[in-house]
């Protein structure tokens, strides 16, 4: 699947306001690992399903400033999507980012990392990678080893096997061939993953809503929207 690159912008009221984000989350306790949890979309309509993952995720990180993904399993990436109060940039990256991952900088925390479900997973395959991506005691490993080991174990029940396909947008011109598609956004690199990463600076910053922060639940919750 190929993705696109647009500047587009949805109204609120045609996003998924309404339908809670599938989410499992690690405790605020756990540390290591290389991911923060993971996030089970129910599209690959990356325009349509941000919103909702940001809106769910500021209570308990603080404002999301910026994301970035890798394109490869997106129909397209949008330069930014709408918050509620401000504006979160999108930026995309081929080489630097797991394409089953999704990165997200936030000012109170610094950098969240998340497994990418794929939409069509079955449910069964999707709550098993969904634990293991949030689970504190688990062995680290990346996104893209995890659908691999879910793929190897359970065979058609895995989520390179679902028969779900999304059209991709052809009048939208195609992503540059070039490795990054925010290069103002550098990817921290492997070794910086446990450190803090410091917060982006925005122009937005004084004029946006104070959203409060909320203390997640106990470690390694499974967290799951319906």
């Amino acid at each position: 699947m190929s993705a696109t690159y647009e500047d587009r912008e949805l109204p609120r009221q045609k996003q998924q306001d309404d339908i809670a984000p599938r989410l499992a989350l690690k405790g605020p306790t756990a540390s290591g690992g290389l991911l923060d949890g993971a996030w089970w979309p129910r599209s690959r309509d990356l325009a349509r399903e941000l919103p909702g993952l940001v809106d769910a995720l500021e209570p308990l990180w603080g404002r999301v400033t910026r994301v970035a993904v890798n394109p490869a399993h997106w129909d397209a990436v949008p330069r930014h999507v709408a918050g509620r109060g401000h504006v979160v940039k999108v930026g995309w990256f081929t080489q630097e980012l797991d394409p089953h991952k999704v990165l997200l900088l936030s000012y109170s925390v610094g950098r969240w990392d998340l497994l990418v479900v794929p939409p069509g997973t079955g449910t069964a395959a999707a709550e098993r990678l969904m634990a293991a991506a949030s689970d504190p005691g688990a062995a680290p490993l990346t996104a893209s080893a995890l659908i691999a080991a879910e793929e190897s174990r359970h065979g058609a029940d895995a989520p390179g096997t679902d028969t779900e396909t999304t059209p991709v947008r052809d009048e939208a011109p195609p992503v540059p061939s070039a490795s990054a598609g925010d290069e103002s956004t550098p990817v921290p690199s492997a070794s910086a993953r446990d450190e803090s990463t410091p917060a982006p600076e925005d122009d937005a910053v004084a004029g946006a809503v104070a959203v409060p922060v909320v203390a997640p639940g106990p470690p390694a919750p499974l967290v799951v929207g319906t």
